[in-house]
């Protein structure tokens, strides 16, 4: 599993492209079972066949636009909390200046090994494993942060620097849980099988079709197949901002300008 988002992009790719040449097959397929049925039912052939195929392309329209959709949005979601992590971990970090000089130092730098940690963690996808090692190790280090800063206000003769950083290392570890909760929010696979699926039984309704219009259009086919392979492989794109072609990795430069500033 160490390339496992190595082989999940690549899986992408080949689903898509198997996808292409299904349809084109499954539109084939079509085509000559529509030929055979029309030689059968002579000119009657089409009766009442209009209104099945409109709800299924109807339900694959519908589908791709819900998942599209969705997929965008938890997309930005992604990115917005990228942004309030970065705000969170500034907020905290400024509020350190309420400590005294020893254990502000310390916690200072914890703050920065944390930091590096969130960074290299997302820096190492596509190797999941690794980035998971990293989480771990943030995660490791919050609890360290929170309970030397928990040492450092009992220290403090005055209780008002506590009451100010304390809410502010908790919203900087809140932020974080959502994050990897967003980040692992995805719709059912049988969501995506459902739109595969949806997809080749289109391409073969389309080729039943044809022969009504004395043969198949070779561009029409190509250009259906195609289209509909490259949103579906969009929508999977977007659902992994950190494997395919569509990244969030910019978003990250929020963190990175964060850590030049601790210096």
């Amino acid at each position: 599993m160490e390339s496992s988002g190595i082989s999940q992009f690549q899986v992408f790719a080949v689903a898509a492209v198997l996808l292409f040449f299904g349809m084109l097959a499954a539109m084939e397929v079509g085509y000559r079972l529509g030929r055979r049925h029309a030689g059968l039912q002579g000119s009657d052939a089409r009766a009442g066949l209009a209104a099945s195929e409109a709800a299924v392309f109807g339900l694959l329209g519908l589908l791709l636009a819900f998942t599209f959709g969705g997929a965008a949005s938890r997309r930005e979601d992604r990115r917005r909390l990228i942004a309030d992590e970065a705000n969170a971990i500034g907020t905290a970090w400024l509020r350190l200046d309420l400590l005294a000089p020893p254990g502000r130092e310390v916690l200072r730098a914890d703050f920065r090994r944390y930091l590096d940690t969130r960074l290299a963690a997302y820096a190492a996808v596509p190797d999941l494993r690794r980035a998971r090692t990293e989480l771990d190790s943030a995660s490791r280090l919050q609890g360290v942060i929170w309970t030397r800063a928990l040492a450092a206000c009992r220290a403090e003769e005055q209780a008002p620097p506590c009451l100010l950083l304390l809410p502010a290392l908790n919203a900087m570890i809140d932020v974080t849980g959502l994050r990897e909760m967003v980040l692992m929010s995805h719709p059912p696979e049988v969501v995506f099988w459902m739109l595969f699926l949806l997809a080749l039984l289109s391409a073969l309704l389309a080729g039943f079709g044809m022969p009504s219009a004395k043969g198949r259009s070779l561009l029409h086919m190509v250009v259906f197949a195609a289209m509909t392979s490259v949103v579906i492989y969009v929508v999977i794109d977007l659902e992994y901002p950190r494997l395919g072609l569509i990244r969030i990795d910019s978003a990250d430069q929020m963190l990175v300008e964060l850590r030049r500033k601790m210096g």
